[in-house]
């Protein structure tokens, strides 16, 4: 699936904006439907409010009801085409609904997508009326079952004498908000009607002469008797190589390389441009953004462009007030702006993938990206057939939508499961050899929480990730074992596997402003010390088989209500509002002296 990128042959209009909105709050969540509230304008069927779009819709109102509402939400809006798109291919692509979507256009079902965070499109020509208005309606349900990706079960409560009638409770199995809407764009985009339909691209480099290879495969559909012009242009616009078949290699003289802006200060994260061109019955004009690098993986070392990576990175989350996981650039700009601020060259879309401008912005800025599936919280009751079926298909979306971006260096299938279970093996051995068929150019992993003495599931990934909390959820309130703990745990996975280690998850939760002296949970100041402990663990590994550290978390995020504990996850390093805390200053000290270290020759900590 191809984003939606303007050209000579291709428009786009936007449908982002106010929405008509309202929830189904009936007893059984299906009035809508009963009803059938797809039928005519939203407006029409009871009170509608505006609901802005993208963003989450919880914290939107002023009302607890939408805030906490779990089942089918409604949004629609009217929309105009113009004459001149009627001989077009006229597509609508969501970027992302969470979590199960259908969509209607003029009351006619267009399509529907299971999953949040990934996106999802349909041709509309049948559907549209081309000299007056048309109205777009979206059913949106962030319910969580036992076989969704994240998972999570519905708790019904029948007694009467306690509970209104329908009443149940959503169970989740993450530790983070279940936000729900529409998150991304929503656009309307036309093509030739024979158009450029998909586009895969990896590169190798010869870095004895100084060759670099974009292998490509174009997908056309329609017209088979077009001709394809595939080129392959510089910053400079200026064309370095040329193909006319439908797959092929084309060869860049003197590449430059796409580099993590820590390994090349000078030139990093270069990108070209592949202008793919198909000319026929029909014009179509495609410009992908490519980078060549290549990424490989030893049995102690993570490799791009031949030469060691060393991951200093954090996890993340598309959280902030008021739009929650709804797409926002402000936002985006001041994330990037504060990751290269505390020297952050890597960071993991825990716990589901990002949105595409996000990425964009890696790809542009140097970052790496760990890609992650909405995978989190897979507990033994989930590794059933129907669980495997669907996160085969996530994988397979995930793939087709980041194949092409070169900031993407790792697949991560999920997060945190019970992969001590006896089913997790078949299912995992499953998923992530899935993964590896679709794209065997990135190494393939999870984020482990189990030991390395009951772990079943480590020995089908390519790097070790482990998620590891001394001194916060096992001895917490003693920082002073946690090298200990770190080193012995280290050293046992070494034994059983030879591969290398990245440390995906470590941290304690800090109240900003909160201190006290000598440090107790909570405090600013035993966040500082639980890190540096972590730090000096660290710097023991460097250079061996550590590969990299993310800590947990970048940002304050919010979370469902919990009585043990404040409202939000407070592990962040910078606020909610994205305010740094005084750990930060100590992240952004080390992050930026193991950066400098890379001009200076300093090889143990830069790892380069």
């Amino acid at each position: 699936m191809l984003y939606p990128r303007g050209s000579e042959s291709r428009h786009i209009q936007s449908l982002d904006g106010m929405w008509d909105f309202r929830i189904d709050a009936s007893p059984n969540r299906n009035l809508g439907f009963e009803q059938k509230w797809y039928s005519g304008r939203l407006s029409t069927t009871g009170p509608v409010i505006p609901m802005a779009v993208p963003s989450s819709y919880n914290d939107v109102t002023e009302d607890k009801n939408i805030r906490d509402f779990v089942g089918w939400a409604w949004y629609d809006r009217e929309f105009f085409v113009s004459n001149v798109s009627q001989n077009r291919r006229i597509v609508l692509r969501f970027g992302s609904a969470h979590y199960y979507a259908i969509v209607y256009v003029n009351g006619i079902e267009a399509v529907r997508h299971d999953g949040g965070h990934l996106p999802f499109e349909a041709d509309v020509n049948a559907l549209l009326v081309v000299n007056g208005p048309n109205y777009v309606t979206v059913a949106v349900n962030n319910t969580l079952s036992p076989t969704t990706l994240p998972p999570g079960t519905i708790s019904y409560k029948t007694d009467t004498s306690k509970y209104p009638e329908g009443y149940f409770v959503q169970n989740l199995q993450m530790d983070f908000f279940n936000y729900a809407g529409i998150h991304r764009h929503v656009r309307l985009y036309t093509t030739p009607k024979t158009y450029i339909d998909d586009i895969t691209v990896t590169t190798t480099v010869d870095f004895a002469s100084n060759k670099g290879y974009v292998n490509y495969a174009i997908e056309v559909v329609g017209d088979q008797s077009g001709t394809l012009k595939v080129e392959v242009m510089d910053k400079s616009g200026t064309t370095v190589a040329t193909g006319t078949t439908s797959k092929g290699t084309l060869q860049v003289d003197n590449p430059q390389l796409w580099w993590p802006y820590t390994m090349n200060v000078n030139n990093p994260a270069y990108l070209y441009t592949l202008k793919v061109t198909l000319t026929g019955t029909d014009l179509d004009v495609y410009r992908l953004p490519i980078g060549i690098r290549v990424v490989n993986v030893t049995s102690d070392q993570f490799l791009i462009n031949n030469k060691p990576f060393y991951c200093h990175g954090v996890d993340k989350h598309e959280d902030s007030d008021i739009r929650g996981k709804g797409l926002d650039y402000a936002l985006i700009a001041k994330d990037f702006n504060m990751l290269k601020w505390l020297g952050v060259n890597c960071f993991r879309t825990s716990h589901y993938p990002y949105a595409e401008e996000i990425l964009d912005q890696a790809d542009q800025q140097g970052i790496v990206i760990i890609d992650e599936s909405p995978g989190v919280g897979i507990k033994s009751h989930n590794f059933g057939n129907e669980s495997l079926s669907h996160h085969l298909e996530v994988m397979s979306e995930m793939y087709r939508r980041d194949k092409n971006r070169p900031a993407v260096c790792m697949w991560s299938v999920a997060n945190e499961p019970e992969s001590d279970a006896a089913h997790a093996v078949p299912y995992f051995k499953s998923v992530i050899g899935y993964t590896k068929q679709l794209d065997p150019t990135r190494p393939v992993s999870f984020t482990c929480s189990k030991d390395y003495n009951n772990d079943k599931c480590v020995q089908f990934v390519d790097v070790i990730m482990i998620n590891r909390y001394y001194g916060w959820y096992s001895d917490t309130g003693h920082p002073e074992v946690i090298q200990r703990h770190l080193n012995t745990n280290f050293m046992e996975w070494r034994k059983l596997y030879n591969k290398p280690l990245l440390v995906s998850e470590f941290g304690a939760g800090t109240v900003a402003g909160l201190h006290r002296q000598p440090s107790v949970a909570f405090t600013e100041e035993y966040q500082i010390e639980v890190l540096s402990q972590y730090h000096q663990a660290f710097d023991q590994h460097i250079g061996q088989f550590l590969v990299g550290e993310l800590i947990w978390n970048f940002a304050d995020f919010m979370t469902a209500q919990n009585p043990t504990r404040v409202v939000g996850n407070k592990k962040g390093i910078l606020t909610r509002q994205r305010q740094p805390k005084a750990a930060a200053q100590l992240v952004r000290n080390r992050y930026n002296a193991m950066f400098n270290s890379t001009f200076n020759g300093d090889h143990r900590l830069c790892y380069l």
